[in-house]
């Protein structure tokens, strides 16, 4: 009997596994970090800051739904996100509120986002819903409490 051996070949991509280049965390924690505090701004302009939602000043009614606790709820997240503090379910949060704000502000206006005004709310909740998935990046609360676990 007579037995062949044949050598394994891997290829690139089954020996990287998981790994990603330390660049991509930065990056990561850089895009978190700029696309956070540009999204607080839109928390504060529920409170009248920057223009207010009239752009005059004005802010929404307190305690009103879903304005003033849309406002709520985009500012927390915003800071939570900034520093990278509970970012994953933060991210998925203000991903819901702004599919939320898409749905039932921009949408019966219009089919598509350039004609309902709709366009920051769609691009805000597939970003958040990004950040969900991958992570909050190198540089972040979450990841220097998971580094200290260890």
């Amino acid at each position: 009997m007579t037995t062949t051996i044949t050598p394994q070949t891997r290829t690139a991509a089954a020996t990287t596994g998981t790994k990603t280049s330390p660049v991509t965390g930065i990056v990561v924690s850089a895009s978190r970090v700029v696309i956070s505090f540009l999204f607080g701004f839109h928390g504060l302009q529920g409170f009248g800051f920057f223009g207010g939602i009239d752009g005059q000043g004005g802010g929404v009614p307190f305690g009103s739904f879903p304005g003033w606790w849309g406002s709520v709820l985009e500012l927390v997240g915003a800071a939570l996100l900034l520093v990278g503090l509970a970012s994953r379910p933060a991210a998925l949060l203000l991903s819901g509120v702004m599919a939320y704000a898409y749905f039932t502000v921009h949408a019966p206006m219009g089919l598509l986002p350039l004609q309902n005004m709709g366009e920051p709310a769609a691009v805000y909740s597939w970003i958040f819903l990004l950040f969900a998935a991958i992570g909050p990046g190198r540089y972040a609360v979450d990841t220097l409490i998971k580094r200290r676990r260890r």
